[in-house]
């Protein structure tokens, strides 16, 4: 195997569950090895985490710009390659900015940037530097989503009519409700968060999976947001009606007041020859549905599965496979295309994923603030 891949992480920190989530991912297929960091905005903090972690110190650095210099400074053999953007969102930009422009590969969480503007500046940085951009959009790592993928490319439900993605959590009740609360989380502070909530952090993976598996790009939107209280800024909820660029149509339903729902994303994807469903709350089951057939339930390790899913499936059939895993095989997509080797194109999102992203959530506010009109997407 060729030596690993020298990773940077900035976030992520302490009892982060993104952070947790990434550093696991990147060991599971042993591509990767944590090289530099900065974990906290504090430096001790940092150099505590990295202690309880068990990497060196020596290049647990005091703060983002001192990484790049000191980084720069070192042979190209010795220093990052890859660097993992885990940071609340308004950092997302500044920082992946100054990682293309100086050279380095992104790894970067949703959203992408805080505004759509933002997004397309990144996206022609990126063009400038030729490097690999990737947005954890964690979903399409599940080997039952790529395999859902695969049959729709294939025909296997025919020309598709109608999509319903929906995705539901419980979380923010307990804070929505208590004017101190709502003010002191920083996914309610559109300085930090963005212009949205819901539709920003949630919203947006249904959206993503909706073209990732189908294919397809949303052309126009019309959205209806919640939220809740007049002093509170940020959406908690919404609805989006979706239309394609043929004669398909759907929905997006996205809620973080959904009192007692998890984690509750499910995709529905109905064409004129049969139908497809996944919910992420049992992510090794894809149901095939058709008029005519009894139902049918696919699950990952079988031969029957596309290429694809079988690349990103790790365990023998009936060995449940998870988020951890679905994170991994983004990371496994992008150290082969940073070393150069052959990749499926769905193998992890791009940053055309992370521009689309910010286009929908961008138009999901407006098409509200309008009056609940349909808006255009780009």
């Amino acid at each position: 195997m060729s030596k690993k891949i020298r990773l940077g992480i900035l976030g992520g920190g302490g009892d982060s569950l993104i952070g947790v989530l990434h550093r696991v991912a990147s060991f599971i297929n042993d591509n990767y090895q944590i090289t530099g960091a900065v974990f906290n905005p504090n430096l001790e903090d940092s150099l505590s985490f990295a202690k309880q972690i068990d990497i060196p110190t020596n290049r647990i650095y005091k703060d983002f710009d001192t990484l790049i210099e000191e980084e720069l400074k070192l042979p190209a053999e010795e220093r990052i390659q890859v660097c993992s953007i885990l940071t609340p969102n308004f950092l997302h930009f500044p920082m992946a900015k100054k990682l293309l422009e100086n050279g380095f590969h992104v790894i970067c969480e949703k959203p992408m940037t805080t505004t759509y503007e933002e997004a397309k500046i990144l996206q022609a940085t990126l063009e400038k530097a030729g490097t690999i951009f990737a947005v954890t959009h964690t979903y399409t790592g599940y080997p039952m989503v790529r395999q859902m993928r695969e049959m729709i490319k294939a025909g296997a439900i025919g020309d598709i009519q109608k999509v319903d993605a929906q995705y539901y959590q419980g979380w923010i009740n307990p804070i929505i409700h208590e004017k101190d609360k709502r003010a002191s989380t920083w996914r309610l502070d559109p300085e930090k968060s963005g212009i949205s909530c819901c539709m920003g952090d949630i919203g947006v993976h249904a959206f993503n999976m909706i073209e990732y598996t189908t294919g397809m790009q949303i052309k126009s939107l019309l959205s209806d947001l919640n939220y809740l209280y007049d002093d509170n800024k940020m959406d908690i909820d919404g609805t989006a009606l979706v239309r394609f660029n043929s004669n398909a149509k759907g929905i997006i339903r996205a809620s973080q007041i959904a009192t007692g729902e998890e984690n509750g994303l499910t995709i529905k994807i109905y064409g004129n020859k049969g139908g497809l469903k996944w919910e992420q709350e049992n992510p090794n089951y894809l149901y095939v549905m058709s008029d005519d057939k009894p139902l049918q339930v696919y699950k990952p390790g079988h031969a029957y599965n596309s290429d694809l899913s079988l690349d990103g499936t790790k365990l023998p059939p009936g060995h449940p496979e998870g988020i951890f895993d679905a994170m991994a095989n983004i990371y496994l997509g992008v150290a082969r295309a940073v070393r150069g080797e052959k990749y499926n194109d769905g193998e992890f999102p791009t940053m055309l994923d992370g521009v689309r992203g910010l286009n929908f959530i961008q138009s999901s506010v407006t098409s509200h603030q309008k009056g609940n009109v349909w808006i255009d997407l780009d």
